[in-house]
């Protein structure tokens, strides 16, 4: 059994200034997509994507990312406590942030990008797609770092020797789930769309693959996750995370189908 190492969630100190942890997962995270995208655009002049493209995808992504990740944090997850306190939901310093909600806001800003530069919505998912898991983990690294959203105790019997003792998290050892999501939702779903996208695929294929990977990989983290104490286990002992990955992977498949079934290669 290991101890969280509890490192101070905050990296630097600069008298009244102090730069935390996550704030700077989320520096990487933008960074990553800003090279990676740009890399990627130079070497497949194929895609059509530019480099003021990618500014633009970066400036109306993040605003995505953070008013779709608060406002859907909001109404997933807290709607009865925010529609009394309204002023909350402003209060992002406390925390919340949601997942869906900022993959809704950055499918709004693709399709203005789409528009904007004549791409289409489509080429524009396929071309952001492989971009985002490398986001995401950085976003689950911070938590670990935070020593938040750990995962559930570990049954007793079960042989887990990298289970972890959590600071708030009670005696008894639990899952490092947000290492799990690292590795699967970030990690390892990078690789296999970063490979599944060198080459050219039938428009929509790319960000289908996404929404399905992304879905089932949650889905079986969120087994190891604990759930939020405020909501628990929801209908079929599911929790919220994975009631709101089921649609992901159902709309990726029907897109997949749709895609491999128009054959539009760019």
């Amino acid at each position: 059994m290991l101890i969280h190492p509890q490192i101070d969630p905050i990296a630097v100190s600069l008298g009244p200034l102090a730069i935390r942890w996550y704030g700077l997962m989320y520096l990487i995270a933008f960074g990553l997509f800003f090279f990676l995208g740009r890399y990627r655009a130079r070497r497949d002049t194929w895609r059509g994507v530019s480099d003021a493209l990618i500014d633009d995808l970066l400036f109306w992504g993040v605003l995505g990312v953070v008013l779709g990740g608060r406002l859907g944090y909001v109404l997933f997850y807290k709607p009865a406590y925010y529609l009394s306190n309204p002023l909350e939901a402003l209060a992002v310093w406390h925390g919340g942030m949601s997942f869906h909600g900022g993959l809704l806001g950055v499918i709004l800003a693709m399709w203005w990008i789409g528009r904007r530069y004549k791409l289409g919505f489509l080429a524009v998912a396929d071309f952001v797609a492989p971009l985002i898991p490398c986001g995401l983990a950085a976003g689950r690294m911070g938590n670990f770092i935070n020593g938040e959203l750990w995962g559930r105790v570990v049954e007793s019997g079960a042989n887990v020797p990298w289970a972890m003792l959590f600071r708030g998290g009670g005696p008894l050892a639990r899952h490092p789930s947000q290492l799990y999501q690292f590795a699967l939702e970030g990690l390892l779903l990078f690789v296999l769309l970063w490979i599944y996208s060198a080459k050219a695929r039938p428009r929509g294929a790319v960000a289908a693959m996404f929404l399905i990977g992304y879905g089932v990989f949650r889905f079986v983290a969120e087994n190891y996750r604990e759930p939020d104490d405020f909501l628990g286990l929801l209908a079929l002992s599911l929790s919220m995370g994975q009631w709101l990955s089921l649609p992901m992977v159902l709309i990726g498949a029907v897109l997949l189908a749709w895609a491999c079934r128009k054959r539009s290669a760019l």
